[in-house]
């Protein structure tokens, strides 16, 4: 793979890397969610987001860390897998059956950025590494769930809305959606 940047530095995650993940999805979750909803859709966002070991496994999980740091700063991934969004604790959300590449669109999971690190292009570098691991397993498109938090970014990165969705209900409470997708080629 040759994606390169001059203030980011990656790897895969291994599994010994779970914990420091599983808290960086809760600070990313807490902090970035916050500023868009009330704290009973912030609480129930935890409920359907979080680590799915499964990308850590199939080795398209990636950790992102300041140039000179061991720091993670951020994380995020892709999958040939059908899932499109949820954590391992969400097993009504999983599916993982193998996509095509030519026919399926690949996904972009569980992007998150330490809050202290917002807003420094560790999402758009999380995008381009996804983006052209996927191309090069011979996948022609993308797509994703995007957050309220996250989508602005999705928009200016070029995902366009196929359609918005309730990612989570309690009553009164809503989660509010997007899948989003972009064309590879």
């Amino acid at each position: 793979m040759s994606v390169s940047s001059t203030r980011f530095t990656h790897r895969l995650a291994q599994p010994a890397d779970m914990p420091v993940i599983a808290v960086l999805m809760d600070l990313a979750i807490e902090a970035h969610l916050s500023d868009w909803l009330d704290p009973g859709a912030v609480a129930l966002s935890h409920s359907i987001m979080g680590l799915d070991t499964q990308l850590v496994e199939d080795q398209t999980y990636f950790l992102i860390n300041d140039v000179g740091s061991s720091e993670i700063v951020g994380c995020g991934g892709w999958s040939q897998r059908a899932t499109l969004f949820g954590g391992d604790h969400t097993s009504d959300q999983r599916r993982p059956t193998l996509l095509e590449p030519g026919r399926d669109a690949a996904r972009v999971r569980a992007m998150y950025t330490h809050p202290a690190h917002k807003r420094r292009g560790i999402g758009r570098y999380i995008l381009t590494l996804c983006e052209t691991a996927a191309r090069n397993a011979g996948f022609d498109r993308v797509e994703l769930m995007a957050t309220i938090s996250g989508k602005p970014l999705y928009e200016a990165s070029g995902y366009t809305i196929i359609e918005p969705l309730e990612a989570a209900r309690s009553g009164d409470t809503v989660v509010p959606g997007w899948r989003m997708g972009k064309p590879l080629i």
